[in-house]
């Protein structure tokens, strides 16, 4: 596949731009593969390419009902950041936020990460508290992030009250490498680095069963036709359950929408990512100039991928508090993902009961930060049969022994 540069864009704009190969493979599925990666979101893709990177596996199909990215990948606020609490928790993302800085040059693809920095307002004593905890946890941890006060808030942030009516700003807990990146960028750059390896990526391809035998996996069947497997990885994010089901086991997994909007489109006002936990809402302004907001979940089980008027009034209205002069713009489009929440609101990367089939699920609210971390992990998990260090206390096993990772109430949130 050729190589992306300066000198290829000078090249085809002499030729008119006729030149440009397909930026991935759309093959029909081989009889059988040595890796079926159910799921061509950020996670399966990233998994697919670190097991081909990584470790030579390149005998791989990446499989998709819908479209690539067209999940929780292309439905999220693509926030960046790894100021976790919990020792496995900032581990596993703060090797996703390094990848991130170099993954445009290593997957020779733009995914456009903006380290503009991400600051989590503290608008509450106890809120207060629990950041300067997470500070001293994260330099033990090796994790660039510290507490600033008001006064240093304001000048980062000079659109933004920090003398609200309810909930005054009293400081933020800021990591100023992390950021953003480009949803669909790091989708494609993803895909095209796993075509040009020899994978397969099968879209429009739903899984309809999965096929064992000695409690082994040994394949599935799909829309398309059987196709059979050594080994199988579920990296369906909301689904996750239905496909287990289908393989015969059951995840402490519940799926929920979670909702986002973006503004009509501005001047530049904001360039660092905020979140404010206590009224539930963060904010960033998108290169395009929109200001992309997002909430919390619904508070039912459900499979939407479809906004609410209640829900967007909720969180526009906390925010507005905090930063006024938004109140005037108009809202341009709203979505939601289906989320997979367990209930310590960390991860499952894991070995399942049946052979040789693995799953990465229950990233909740914050997958997208965690994509090249989390691939690089199922990559290893899958590869070897069983964890490496950033995979190995997110099994499955820690909810019967009761070793849980529970950032939701280290954080009082579960971003």
């Amino acid at each position: 596949m050729k190589r992306y540069s300066v000198f290829a864009l000078a090249r085809e704009a002499m030729r008119h731009q006729k030149g440009w190969e397909r930026a991935w493979r759309s093959p029909q599925p081989k009889p059988r593969y040595d890796v079926v990666i159910v799921g061509a979101g950020g996670h399966g893709l990233a998994t697919a390419y670190y097991l081909g990177r990584n470790f030579g596996v390149r005998n791989v199909a990446v499989i998709e009902k819908g479209w690539l990215g067209g999940g929780n990948s292309g439905r999220n606020t693509t926030i960046i950041r790894s100021n976790y609490l919990q020792d496995p928790s900032s581990a596993i993302f703060e090797k996703a936020r390094k990848l991130y800085e170099t993954l445009s040059q290593d997957l020779n693809y733009n995914v456009m990460f903006s380290p503009r920095g991400v600051m989590m307002l503290a608008q509450t004593p106890h809120e207060m508290r629990g950041y300067l905890r997470t500070v001293q946890a994260n330099r033990l941890q090796s994790v660039e992030t510290e507490w600033i006060g008001p006064e240093r808030v304001k000048s980062l942030v000079p659109i933004m009250n920090i003398e609200g009516p309810r909930y005054p700003v009293l400081g933020a807990l800021w990591q100023p490498r992390g950021g953003t990146a480009r949803h669909d960028a790091v989708n494609w750059g993803y895909a095209r680095a796993c075509s040009a390896m020899g994978m397969d990526i099968i879209q429009q391809c739903e899984v309809t069963a999965i096929r064992s035998a000695n409690g082994q996996v040994t394949g599935v069947e799909t829309t398309k036709g059987r196709i059979d497997c050594g080994k199988l990885g579920i990296v369906v994010a909301g689904h996750s359950g239905v496909l287990a089901e289908m393989a015969g086991f059951r995840l402490p997994i519940e799926s929920l929408a979670l909702q986002a909007l973006v503004s009509e489109p501005i001047k530049p006002v904001l360039d660092t990512v905020v979140m404010a936990n206590t009224v539930h809402g963060y904010i960033s302004q998108s290169d395009k100039g929109e200001l992309v907001i997002g909430g919390g979940t619904d508070g039912f089980v459900n499979y939407a991928q479809r906004g609410s008027f209640q829900h967007v009034e909720e969180t526009v209205r906390a925010l507005i508090e905090t930063f006024p002069i938004i109140s005037r713009l108009r809202m341009m489009r709203q979505w939601a993902g289906i989320v997979d929440m367990t209930g310590d609101r960390s991860p499952i990367l894991s070995a399942t009961p049946l052979g040789n089939c693995f799953v990465n699920c229950g990233w909740g609210t914050g997958g997208f930060k965690a994509i090249p971390g989390s691939g690089w992990a199922m990559a290893e998990l899958i590869h070897k049969g069983a964890p490496g260090p950033l995979a190995a206390e997110f099994g499955l096993d820690r909810f019967r022994e009761g070793r849980f990772i529970d950032e939701s109430v280290a954080a009082g949130v579960a971003h």
